[in-house]
């Protein structure tokens, strides 16, 4: 079990997932600090990068964009995003984040409550662009 702890997680050493699209890294969460309400962590999409569409049945969705521009499409509706600018997802939204633009985007995002279960928490709506890469481990090592 993960003890909880006030230690700071750097973006550097955060596992990169690819599964879902772009380079999904999960900062602060029950895996890295023991945290139980949610997880927080940063997107970075290339141009042209997307993250495959899903929903969440338990979690809302936070995102807020730091740099370069991107399209959240929610529910299929696109709603464009610059810096500084941010969006909400509800529960069971299906929703994809898409880099549109020229140069590589920068995306914080914060999801909670937690499902009850780590594989529980997404729902994929499209085929994932790497379906080959290992899920991310939320969830802290047994």
């Amino acid at each position: 079990m993960v003890e909880h702890t006030s230690t700071a997680v750097r973006l550097a050493d955060a596992t990169p997932n690819r599964r879902r699209g772009g380079d999904l890294r999960v900062l602060l969460g029950p895996a890295t600090v023991g945290a139980t309400s949610g997880f927080m962590g940063a997107l970075t999409l290339q141009p042209g990068e997307f993250v495959s569409e899903h929903y969440h049945p338990y979690s809302e969705e936070f995102l807020f964009v730091v740099r370069g521009d991107v399209t959240v499409r929610l529910d299929g509706e696109p709603v464009p995003l610059g810096p500084d600018e941010s969006v909400f997802v509800a529960k069971e939204v299906r929703h994809r984040v898409e880099n549109r633009g020229t140069t590589e985007a920068f995306v914080v995002f914060h999801l909670g409550p937690l499902a009850p279960r780590p594989e529980l928490g997404h729902v994929d709506t499209e085929p994932q662009p790497n379906p080959g890469e290992a899920p991310m481990r939320l969830a802290p090592a047994e």
